[in-house]
């Protein structure tokens, strides 16, 4: 495998969790998961965007910072491989999806401070699945907070990771998932471990499932 550190991205209820732990399980890796559940803010932000929209994002990029921060400098002689379920720079893409422009301006300078301190993945897998896929997805795992979310909501996301992507020259691997069933089929995964066995060039790469 030619990556030492991996990161998993996409829109809500994509399948990046499912995804990074099968290959956290595979390669015996270190798996960092994020811990979105602690965010007291989440079910108040899905009740009253415009109040709790600033508290969520801060609250989320000092976790994420603190979270990636403590794993990744604490080296693990019997785990060379790192899986994480989400790229640090979701706390910027979130943001300018949620916050008004004054708000976001601020946000996004303190963003600027902490990022450089991380450690940047060697690939980022980005599962990309239409907005029907996604509510069906977000429907089946039946978290009470997420019933609120729109169709409009994750277009919006969907179109920020999306420029993002194109913009950035980040080494990624771009993953239509819309049919896909890691889980299920054994293909679908198999066809992702034989993609790790390469190098990619900066920027973006195409991956089909069969």
């Amino acid at each position: 495998m030619k990556y030492n550190f991996i990161t998993i991205e996409g829109n809500i209820g994509a399948g990046k969790t499912t995804l990074a732990r099968l290959l956290s399980k595979h390669y015996n890796a270190r798996l960092i998961l994020e811990e979105f559940a602690e965010n007291p803010f989440l079910p108040k932000f899905y009740e009253n965007k415009q109040q709790y929209a600033f508290p969520l994002e801060l609250f989320f990029m000092a976790e994420r910072y603190k979270q990636l921060k403590d794993l990744l400098q604490t080296k693990d002689l019997f785990q060379n491989i790192t899986i994480s379920d989400y790229l640090f720079t979701k706390c910027l893409l979130f943001a300018k999806v949620n916050l008004p422009e004054q708000e976001f301006l601020l946000y996004q300078k303190l963003f600027d401070i902490i990022n450089p301190q991380l450690i940047q993945p060697d690939l980022l897998l980005y599962l990309h699945a239409p907005i029907p896929k996604l509510k069906d997805n977000i429907k089946k795992r039946n978290r009470p907070y997420e019933r609120s979310i729109t169709s409009e909501y994750l277009l919006s996301l969907q179109e920020t990771y999306t420029q993002y992507i194109r913009q950035h020259p980040v080494k990624t691997l771009f993953i239509d998932v819309t049919d896909a069933d890691f889980l299920g089929n054994e293909k679908h995964f198999q066809v992702v471990l034989d993609a790790l066995d390469h190098e990619f060039k900066n920027g973006q790469n195409y991956l089909t499932l069969p």
